[in-house]
């Protein structure tokens, strides 16, 4: 194992829990759908978090920091990803508004015919492909706890797969306790409130990430 395993532990738990474009649309679509949607978009999160770790370990990473071009396509391609979740969020909570007992009795996860399993995936995995501050994250993060004498590449693979778990397991823990705040989320206005905050907070985001410098 990595000399240097514990801080790097220590780190990339205070890097996960720390409140971001995730945490936003997991909460969101947890609120809509109950824990399985919010753990279908924390694995669509964790899928995006895989494909940069293993780009960064076999170099591939370093290309797109390399080139200016791409970094800032993909960072405004992102950006903009980010703000349409975002407008979708607010539209949607512009359509759902309807009786108090309708919303009560049908319960968590119901009316979200638009919002499946797969789309939920799907928005937590491009949320995060599209994100090359994670790239620049794993380039940047991994060589400092790779120590004098070990296999960079070796290495690196073991750090990023406890990265990756480290991740899969706060999404996991984190959809359970949308599951159970359920009863409080079913609540017709929490949940309008709740998906127009969070859809300024995707907004914004995306306004911070297109404004950001490189």
């Amino acid at each position: 194992m990595p000399s240097l395993l514990v801080p790097f532990l220590l780190v990339v738990a205070v890097l996960t829990v720390t409140p971001g474009p995730d945490m936003a649309l997991v909460l969101r679509n947890g609120a809509r759908g109950g824990s399985r949607l919010a753990w279908y978009t924390g694995l669509g999160c964790c899928s995006g978090i895989a494909v940069h770790a293993t780009a960064a370990v076999v170099g591939l990473s370093a290309l797109l920091a390399a080139s200016a071009v791409a970094f800032t396509v993909v960072k405004l391609v992102g950006a903009a990803y980010l703000a349409w979740l975002g407008i979708t969020a607010l539209w949607h909570s512009r359509k759902s508004v309807r009786p108090a007992e309708d919303t009560a009795r049908q319960g968590p996860g119901a009316a979200t015919a638009e919002l499946t399993r797969r789309g939920c995936y799907r928005q937590g995995l491009l949320t995060n492909l599209l994100n090359p501050k994670i790239a620049l994250l794993f380039l940047t993060l991994l060589p400092q706890f790779v120590a004098a004498g070990e296999p960079r590449t070796a290495t690196s693979a073991v750090l990023a797969v406890l990265f990756l778990a480290i991740a899969v397991l706060w999404w996991r823990l984190f959809s359970l306790a949308v599951g159970g705040l359920a009863g409080l989320l079913a609540r017709p206005r929490v949940g309008l409130v709740l998906e127009r905050v969070t859809g300024v907070v995707l907004i914004g985001l995306g306004l911070r990430v297109a404004l950001e410098r490189s």
